[in-house]
């Protein structure tokens, strides 16, 4: 990602083009997967001042990341998460995080990123019952 990328003082959640309406429906996605996940904005930084919605349940689920060209949901623990549907298709050298890049007029498979969701929020809770 280059600096020149991100949206500098824009609030992803507001913007009113197709990311913010993607930003939405991946929110209302995650909210139909898991209705016990918690949204909150973190990492408030000149370039982001509203921060970035994380969503957690028994720990990160996945962020939401609002670029100029592509919208970017990262999901903490991706690499450890089957991927039947090969939704990912960003980041996916790292060795824990996987992402999704969504760019205008791509659509997502609903059923496939809950599917992601609920397998993220299963990892979670297989975390917490060992500790």
């Amino acid at each position: 990602m280059k600096k020149s990328d991100s949206l500098k003082g824009e609030d992803p959640s507001q913007l009113d083009d197709w990311r913010g309406a993607t930003l939405s429906q991946i929110r209302q996605l995650i909210k139909q997967a898991d209705p016990g996940a918690v949204e909150e904005q973190k990492w408030r930084k000149p370039s982001s001042p509203e921060g970035v919605p994380v969503w957690s349940h028994d720990g990160m689920i996945c962020t939401g990341e609002t670029y100029k060209n592509y919208v970017k949901i990262t999901f903490a623990r991706g690499a450890s998460l089957k991927d039947p549907s090969h939704l990912f298709n960003s980041s996916l050298e790292g060795k824990a995080r996987r992402a999704i890049d969504i760019h205008e007029g791509e659509e997502i498979d609903k059923e496939a990123f809950k599917a992601l969701i609920r397998a993220a929020v299963a990892l979670n809770g297989a975390s917490v019952r060992r500790q």
